[in-house]
């Protein structure tokens, strides 16, 4: 129950925060800050998130709500700039007070680092299992304060999110020393609660994120997703099917990586057609980068790659193929890419407008109002470090 009350609890609070973009995020709060146009990443500049998960006991609800709202974590994520520029997006996930891991380590587990390789996280997100253990609070935080790679500008954006239900005074390491060492390296801790509000006051979940300059949340991990269907969704979806036909691996990695971006297609889509968008959207955005294994965005982001890339490299149905061949296929694969994401763009703007105007006339009803206090809470820390929401 606790590893999904993180997880869930977290991907709950975040993705109902989402603001609304032209890449189709997911809520309404666009008039907050004034906006800009830009959508060209800077490395300098980070935003890091760490999502620390309970997962200690089953809890099979929670779990489908957190693969329900990772991408509309991201496109909320991806709609932040910085000097008009879209920042450099990592998440990582830790799992703890699983049975599963052993004692010696604490019952922690690192299930990513702060990667931006999206399809991975959301790869191990579908992987999580849960079983029952200890839970340090404490002992987790620290974990990924020290453990972690955190950027060191001063204008990254660094949070941690931890759930679960358990006091978090529980372990040898201080939940208090633990937020003390995250602030000093500049990064904020959020603390979900699952349960009774008073427990979650009483367990120190509300102390927590006072000394670390975060929010305190207090959710129902039980809380179903509502999934706005639109008649835009089977397009949008018709479409990333064509726009993953301008992928073209390479490497090592390229087959599997290429293949894994079409499972984590049938994950979104497994859970409704309305997640399967909110995927797609997001591969709109300059942060969906797979130049690592993806032939078109590695020669879109360094022009010198082919003096890197060996022919064995690459699939071999192109190994024959003389270099102007394979840069007129790169060129005219990253051209059709471009004209698709804009017809996945105008699709997203309809949607949005619809999944409005649906909210309008049924209410929408979020439970206990926690994506308004996860809102406020990063458009906080935004503003104090500068960002804009941009399209």
């Amino acid at each position: 129950m606790k590893r999904l009350i993180l997880l869930g609890s977290i991907l709950f609070a975040f993705a109902t925060v989402a603001f609304s973009n032209t890449h189709a995020a997911v809520t309404d709060n666009s008039k907050v800050v004034k906006e800009t146009t830009h959508n060209v990443r800077t490395p300098e500049t980070k935003i890091q998130v760490a999502i620390l998960l309970d997962t200690s006991s089953s809890m099979d609800g929670l779990i489908e709500q957190t693969k329900a709202r990772l991408w509309n974590i991201v496109n909320t994520l991806t709609t932040l700039k910085f000097n008009g520029k879209t920042p450099r997006i990592e998440i990582a996930i830790y799992e703890y007070g699983n049975n599963n891991i052993p004692s010696s380590a604490d019952y922690i587990r690192q299930v990513t680092p702060l990667t931006s390789d999206l399809d991975l996280i959301s790869e191990k997100l579908f992987a999580l299992t849960t079983y029952g253990g200890d839970e340090y609070c404490g002992t987790v935080i620290d974990r990924a304060v020290r453990r972690l790679d955190w950027g060191n500008s001063r204008s990254d954006m660094k949070l941690i999110y931890i759930a679960g239900n358990e006091p978090f005074t529980q372990g040898n390491i201080s939940y208090k020393t633990a937020i003390a060492n995250a602030l000093e390296k500049g990064v904020y801790v959020h603390t979900i609660h699952c349960g009774r509000q008073s427990e979650g006051i009483e367990g120190k979940w509300r102390d927590g994120a006072v000394r670390g300059k975060g929010k305190f949340f207090n959710i129902d991990h039980n809380v179903r997703i509502r999934h706005y269907d639109t008649p835009y969704d089977d397009r949008i979806g018709l479409c990333n099917e064509r726009l993953n036909a301008t992928y073209i691996g390479y490497g090592s990695m390229g087959y599997a990586r290429k293949d894994n971006q079409a499972r984590q297609d049938r994950n979104a889509k497994g859970i409704s057609n309305a997640n399967m968008a909110e995927r797609a959207v997001s591969k709109l955005s300059a942060v969906y980068d797979n130049s690592s294994w993806d032939l078109v965005d590695r020669v879109k982001n360094d022009k010198n790659a082919w003096a890197e890339i060996e022919q064995s490299e690459l699939p071999k149905e192109l190994q024959n193929k003389s270099k102007e061949d394979l840069q007129k296929l790169i060129s005219e694969k990253e051209a059709e890419r471009t004209a698709i994401q804009k017809e996945i763009n105008e699709l997203a703007k309809k949607r949005q407008q619809y999944i409005d105007e649906q909210k309008k006339k049924e209410g929408d009803a979020t439970g206990d109002d926690l994506g308004k206090a996860i809102n406020e809470s990063i458009l906080a820390l935004a503003q104090e470090k500068g960002y804009t929401i941009g399209n």
